[in-house]
């Protein structure tokens, strides 16, 4: 059985590998991506960003209480750095020991969290729809790091060279 602490460092890992596969799903995508709509009713990239940057602010409140509205931020470089700041607080208070409130660690996994990845992996499809699909890696050795929460992520450390359907 994993510890509290052990817990704590796993879901920080998660929040980095989220950041890690947001980034690569955004990383040379076209300029129009972010207002790319596939068909009516289905969100944008920068919608996807918004409601992205929703659930990890949503999963904050297990720690501070209150309640979270993501901002509405015109530009989507805007959009993307303030769901970075978002995720970037929550794996502080994983780091500092703020303690859940009405939640687990293993619930704040597969909801909220599982949540924001599920939708990285939306803006990966939504590329290869968008006609500019994202270049596959082995994700085992991806560089990610607990402490690189940011935009800023490390490109590839093991791209897949054989890629049938590159474009």
């Amino acid at each position: 059985m994993l510890s509290v602490d052990d817990r704590r460092i796993l879901l920080k890992h998660f929040l980095a590998a989220l950041a890690y596969r947001t980034q690569k799903a955004l990383r040379g995508a076209p300029p129009d991506f972010s207002a790319f709509r596939v068909a009516p009713q289905v969100r944008t990239p920068h919608e996807l960003i918004r409601h992205m940057d929703s659930v990890l602010g949503y999963a904050r409140t297990f720690f501070v209480g209150g309640n979270y509205r993501a901002p509405v931020l015109p530009d989507f470089a805007a959009a993307v750095a303030h769901f970075h700041e978002t995720l970037a607080d929550v794996a502080k208070h994983l780091e500092i020991g703020t303690q859940f409130r009405g939640i687990t660690a293993e619930i704040m996994l597969q909801g909220p969290f599982s949540d924001a990845m599920t939708h990285a992996g939306q803006l990966a499809m939504l590329r290869r729809l968008a006609g500019s699909p994202v270049p596959p890696e082995n994700f085992v050795f991806a560089a990610v790091s607990a402490a690189n929460l940011g935009p800023d992520q490390p490109l590839p450390v093991s791209p897949d060279k054989d890629w049938p359907e590159r474009p």
